[in-house]
């Protein structure tokens, strides 16, 4: 761990004023690591693309709004619904498509290397940027 990285664990991060500070949406923020994990804000308007993270899972946790994750798998389609200060663990493996009526904030929690898009790649692919 460099001593930059060190300095950046050091401070609070104020996630109301990290929301506040973008308006873009599908473009996560990230607020901080933790190991090698990711912790992103994004909003979110609209449907996503369907897509895939082989190789781990992914946490959603809603500040604001109200999120419907639709969930494809062996098993068929599913969807869960979430609201503020509710998570949910889409499994590895699992297809799905996050889609907000109206602007979801949320946290995201995943190893720092995942795509956003996963294995759908398209013009919604954004790298995390700092908050």
């Amino acid at each position: 761990m460099t001593t930059t990285d060190r300095s950046t664990q050091r401070q609070k991060v104020d996630i109301a004023a990290s929301l506040a500070g973008f308006d873009e949406h599908w473009a996560p923020r990230r607020l901080a690591r933790v190991n090698d994990y990711d912790v992103r804000a994004a909003k979110l308007l609209g449907s996503f693309v369907w897509h895939t993270h082989e190789e781990t899972d992914e946490l959603f946790l809603v500040v604001s709004g109200t999120l419907t994750i639709r969930l494809r798998d062996s098993r068929g389609e599913d969807a869960v619904t979430l609201g503020p200060g509710e998570l949910y663990v889409v499994p590895r493996g699992t297809e799905h498509c996050p889609v907000a009526e109206e602007e979801v904030s949320i946290l995201l929690f995943e190893p720092t290397a995942t795509v956003n898009t996963g294995d759908a790649g398209g013009d919604r692919t954004r790298d995390p940027v700092e908050a």
